[in-house]
């Protein structure tokens, strides 16, 4: 079998939901925006909803109508994006809660919803998403009557706690909140790194609970077990995949592993990538393709039959090093054409 074997441990996520929880006195929720950060949202939300989650966020209506289809009644769903043009019947049948960013979106869910419930998303320097100081002095007392189940807003540079943008966003959020009657949420992972000033009354992690940095304290949530399709023995001065990037200056043995860009595995890392055998880090011999990559084996007194691209060894923070990239992006990546496994007690 080609087919690469991506596992998720589902008890490691709840670990890391668990770990940053502790980090708070407060509500901890948990994004799973993006299909769960590429790890399949319905499967990772029923276990955190195992696990004591009563708030969970989207980034669209269609995720938080799925989300409530495999939750069913009961867990909060807020989502990012609003109140968009044509989402009334979404939010209303999926009980969401939209986090509403401007006049117009408060204007369209009163006129379209009147009696469901909103939440309201500031902008407190990000400028990104949510109503700016302006906006939000007009609206704040049409919002307080509409009891409001959060007001929250997003910091740009949580993840470098010596920023100073850090302490710029929680000042302007404060002056923006202080006195407002509803629960406020300011920190995501980072935040909640950043210590209990940042937390207020709910914190929503997201790339933490997946494995992901900041959070060095994480489990890592995601194996994957790539298959070895081919072995070539290489003589020197032959080169190995397209372009002819990578000669072999001595004898070498290759393993051609089914995976590739179509899977996630982001081109620009060839260079620098390693997979793991057994523990021993292989590295990456010539550009990653679609569907394949070549990675050195000679030093292995066995040729393997299959090779970790993610696991104990390597982190998804490590093969976006490689990439010039975040760990999101590499989470966010991953191909559907890998067997899914999911991992629990």
């Amino acid at each position: 079998m080609a087919q690469a074997t991506l596992t998720i441990d589902l008890d490691a996520l709840v670990a890391n939901w668990r770990a940053l929880d502790g980090k708070t006195g407060c509500e901890t929720a948990a994004v799973v925006k993006a299909d769960g950060y590429g790890l399949g949202a319905a499967h990772v939300a029923r276990a955190l909803a195992r696990a004591g989650v009563r708030r969970f966020f989207v980034a669209l209506a269609e995720e938080g109508a799925l989300l409530r289809r495999a939750l069913g009644p009961g867990p909060e769903i807020l989502v990012f994006s609003g109140h968009m043009e044509g989402d009334a019947a979404l939010i209303r049948d999926a009980e969401l809660v939209p986090l509403l960013n401007s006049v117009d979106q408060m204007l369209r869910h009163v006129e379209a919803l009147p009696e469901a419930p909103l939440g309201i998303q500031l902008d407190s320097g990000m400028n990104r998403l949510g109503m700016e100081p302006a906006e939000w002095a007009a609206l704040r007392e049409i919002a307080a009557q509409k009891s409001p189940r959060l007001v929250m807003s997003h910091l740009a540079c949580a993840d470098e706690p010596d920023h100073p943008m850090n302490a710029r966003q929680l000042a302007a959020f404060r002056e923006m909140t202080d006195g407002f009657e509803a629960p406020r949420s300011l920190a995501a992972t980072g935040g909640i790194l950043l210590g209990p000033e940042y937390h207020f009354d709910l914190t929503r992690p997201g790339v933490g609970l997946y494995g992901g940095q900041p959070f060095a304290g994480a489990l890592p949530v995601v194996t994957l077990e790539v298959p070895v399709i081919q072995l070539r023995e290489i003589a020197p001065g032959e080169t190995v995949g397209y372009g002819n990037t990578w000669t072999a200056e001595a004898p070498a043995r290759i393993a051609t592993i089914a995976a590739g860009y179509a899977d996630g595995v982001i081109r620009l890392s060839g260079p620098k990538l390693k997979v793991h055998a057994g523990g021993v880090p292989c590295p990456v011999r010539g550009r990653v393709s679609m569907d394949l990559i070549g990675v050195d084996v000679s030093h292995l007194p066995e040729p393997p039959e299959t090779v970790d691209l993610l696991g104990a060894h390597q982190t998804v923070d490590d093969i976006a090093e490689a990439a010039g990239s975040i760990g999101y992006e590499i989470l966010t990546s991953l191909g559907a054409r890998y067997r899914r496994r999911y991992r629990t007690t």
